[in-house]
């Protein structure tokens, strides 16, 4: 469970303490065999059953719809956890950035650059090999099909992200068969066990129509699924969408917390957004505060010496 859908059980059980112990159709109380249920869209009321629920949904619907979004906008603009956690080995807030960090197929760990890149020595202090998984020490795949057994074998052990970048070498087709459908069915399935970028994913199917009929509302849906598990890619589409709509407010909330989560592109749009007049300097200077703290938790000596190096899949920032 994310740390996200944790503080909101938490709140859902605060409310429901303050719910009034009565259905709000009937006004029976919570008595023998009556087993009252809390509305689960706003959390506002409760009733004894269903056909009390039906019969009251006149009266509440107004003050549902406004409560249920309200507990909406709530979950989506927390600022969510770090989308890629720590590195494994230097402890340090993983880049958002590709090229800083790599999936290790063989072990199931994502790595930063630094690590990865950094002298590996042995007893008497001898630099040796470095090639091999800095965290399992396994060799590294020659082959596409090399890669894939190794990703269906960490698929069949629930390991999402596996899952969901099988459901890449569908979509591209490398190694496998391009199929849409395919990938779009492995997105479901890293989707279900928790993984930002597959609920990303599935948005674009939606946004774009390739595979699937084109549809607004479910690209958006699956977005705010990413975004509230925290990819930053569904946060900074958001801030465009909003801002499309010229709901700037909105698109201001989804940029500033997106900059914290390392896209610079979306402050950028803050920039952009100040620079036009649709944006405070007090915006402006919280996002680049926001960008400024991720850089901080993310920059190491070793990281930097990696970025320094020729091979561009060391850039981190």
């Amino acid at each position: 469970m994310s740390a996200s859908t944790a503080d909101n059980n938490d709140n859902n059980d605060n409310n429901k303490d303050n719910i009034p112990n009565i259905c709000a159709n009937c006004g029976k109380g919570e008595e023998g065999s009556v087993s009252l249920k809390t509305c689960t869209a706003c959390k506002l009321v409760k009733y004894c059953n269903r056909e009390c629920q039906i019969a009251h949904r006149p009266q509440h619907k107004k003050a549902c719809k406004k409560r249920a979004a309200e507990l909406h906008d709530e979950s989506l603009f927390r600022q969510p956890p770090p989308q890629y956690g720590d590195c494994p080995i230097c402890f340090l807030r993983m880049p958002v950035l590709d090229s800083g960090r790599r999936y290790m197929s063989c072990c199931g760990k994502m790595i930063c650059s630094g690590c990865i890149h950094a002298p590996v020595y042995d007893n008497q202090g001898n630099e040796v090999d470095n090639k091999k998984c800095p965290f399992c020490r396994t060799p590294p795949p020659t082959t596409d099909e090399e890669v894939i057994e190794r990703l269906k074998k960490r698929s069949c052990g629930r390991d999402a992200k596996a899952i969901c970048t099988l459901g890449g070498y569908y979509y591209k087709g490398i190694g496998l068969p391009q199929d849409y459908e395919k990938a779009l069915e492995f997105y479901h399935r890293a989707a279900e066990l928790g993984h930002a970028t597959a609920y990303y994913n599935i948005g674009i199917f939606y946004d774009t129509g390739e595979g699937v009929k084109m549809d607004e509302k479910k690209a958006r849906h699956y977005w705010e699924l990413a975004a509230m598990l925290g990819d930053v890619d569904a946060r900074h589409n958001l801030g465009c969408f909003e801002q499309n709509t010229d709901n700037v407010d909105r698109a201001l909330k989804h940029y500033i917390i997106a900059a914290r989560s390392g896209r610079v592109k979306s402050l950028e749009s803050v920039k952009d957004l100040y620079s036009k007049g649709h944006a405070t300097k007090e915006d402006y200077s919280k996002a680049l505060e926001s960008y400024q703290a991720y850089l901080d938790e993310i920059k190491s000596n070793q990281r930097d010496k990696a970025a320094a190096t020729e091979d561009e899949d060391c850039k981190y920032y």
